[in-house]
């Protein structure tokens, strides 16, 4: 099972950016811990990470994970709250998505609190910190082995 872990703009500041709210863990810590912890999820599972600031660059990510990836974990980042191109995106492949945020959106600025990703994703994550990308991957996981055995 292939999962890519695509991440938005301004994640790779995580650990400087906003402490107070993101934490104090990089997105290199965050990408450590869940390459450390795939085993748990089965001995079939495999990781890869993306980052970009760039729309255009998570949208093709987004294309080229057809047919080489299972599933994908996002924190689509600010694109969360603006981007029909990365919701269209998901749409196009079919990749089972599952959208993942570090805080929680739902208790933040009125404009953080709708996202074009969600309602394409099989499931959304937010607000356990870091952690959220553990929650998200192990849901991934487990819809991804229900869907293939009810296939």
């Amino acid at each position: 099972m292939e999962i890519i872990v695509i991440n938005g703009p301004n994640l790779n500041m995580l650990g400087k950016r906003e402490p107070e709210i993101y934490g104090s863990l990089t997105l290199s810590d965050i990408e450590s811990f869940l390459s450390s912890h795939t085993g748990s999820l089965g001995e079939n599972v495999r990781i890869s990470f993306f980052q970009s600031n760039s729309e255009g660059e998570i949208v093709t990510a987004i294309q080229d994970a057809y047919g080489k990836f299972d599933g994908i974990v996002i924190n689509p980042g600010a694109y969360t709250h603006t981007s029909v191109a990365i919701m269209d995106a998901i749409l196009s492949t079919g990749i089972p998505v599952v959208e993942v945020h570090i805080s929680n959106i739902y208790k933040r600025e009125d404009f953080r609190q709708k996202s074009f990703v969600s309602g394409v994703s099989v499931g959304v994550v937010s607000g356990f910190g870091a952690y959220s990308y553990y929650l998200g991957l192990v849901g991934l996981v487990e819809y991804l082995m229900n869907e293939d055995a009810s296939s």
